[in-house]
């Protein structure tokens, strides 16, 4: 098969190891911001700061030079692997016309929007989609068999997610729900951080089956209100990623909340884990969301309190459990 020019821009650990993954089978171009980490990366062969240990195949070339990659998207397709907080300034980077998928989760603080909004109203010239799913960046790195999903309207650019990263140790499905894939993979950070502290405060397995099965729901609820299908809540970026995320012991947002819970101060947090947790960004921004669309978030809710320092974890718990009983569904 002939594979297209593939640039991920953006080395962090997730743009690292899909990169790494893909170079296994073609050539890879990672750009990285900084020079200088281009150039260790590049010497060492390795991301020694996000994937210690991760040695890069003889298909990957790390660069900082920003003509370079960006002139090899106009041929082939572009990854974006950096924060939500920087996808907008990403987009505006990438030539006309060219074809994308971007790799983050969450709201953009401020507007409040998801990746294919961000998109439609700054870059509405790009073929562009979201690729998501169950995925630890580690465990991809190392040929770990993970499935991911790639989601966009425009079908033929999903088909081109397939060709780049459909491998023996990653399956890649399509989808033509980018709205459901991207609620699932903003709204499961939250409920991670709350699943974290679920089990800081030893509340047992019942209650963690709980906050996910009810976390699931705050999820649909919302996706279905921003014209997101049901189904594409129960799969892999909806159900995978949140089960993923919230029991896994590599969930930088599980590990806010099992911090949280054993009372330790959220900066002292993020400076302690030292990569982005972006369920911390996502909560307020996503609770906004969910109260301008008239959405019932209260697990949303209970995180947003004690992130901000409004309740202690054990009192979330309390507010939560005092609801009043109502239908499941």
């Amino acid at each position: 098969m002939q594979h297209l020019p593939l640039v991920v821009l953006g080395a962090g650990a997730w743009g690292t190891a899909l990169a790494v993954a893909a170079a296994a089978r073609q050539p890879v171009l990672l750009w990285a911001r900084d020079a200088a980490q281009a150039a260790r990366m590049q010497a060492d062969r390795c991301n020694a700061r996000y994937l210690p240990g991760m040695a890069f195949p003889d298909g990957l070339t790390v660069t900082a030079d920003t003509g370079q990659a960006l002139a090899a998207t106009a041929q082939g397709l572009a990854v974006l692997g950096m924060p939500m907080a920087g996808l907008r300034a990403g987009l505006g980077l990438l030539p006309p016309g060219v074809r994308a998928l971007w790799l983050c989760k969450g709201f953009e603080a401020g507007t409040g929007q998801l990746g294919h909004e961000i998109a439609r109203a700054t870059r509405p010239d790009l073929r562009c989609g979201v690729l998501s799913g169950p995925s630890f960046a580690q465990e991809v790195a190392r040929g770990q068999p993970t499935a991911l999903v790639a989601a966009s309207a425009d079908e033929a650019l999903a088909a081109l997610a397939v060709q780049a990263f459909h491998s023996d140790s990653l399956r890649v499905y399509t989808s033509t729900d980018p709205v459901g894939v991207e609620v699932g993979g903003a709204v499961k950070n939250v409920m991670a951080i709350a699943t974290g502290i679920a089990d800081g405060l030893v509340l047992g397995l019942n209650a963690r089956a709980a906050l996910i099965t009810r976390g699931l729901a705050e999820m649909t609820r919302l996706g279905l209100a921003l014209g997101a299908r049901a189904e594409t809540c129960m799969g892999l970026s909806g159900l995978g990623d949140l089960v993923l995320t919230a029991t896994g012991d590599l969930s930088r947002n599980r590990q806010v909340g099992l911090l949280l819970a054993q009372g330790q101060a959220l900066p002292d947090i993020l400076q302690q884990l030292g990569h982005v947790a972006e369920g911390v960004h996502t909560a307020p921004t996503l609770q906004a969301r969910a109260r301008a669309c008239g959405v019932d978030m209260p697990i949303t809710d209970a995180v947003v309190a004690v992130l901000q320092g409004g309740l202690a974890p054990a009192q979330a718990l309390q507010r939560l459990m005092a609801r009043d009983a109502r239908p499941e569904a």
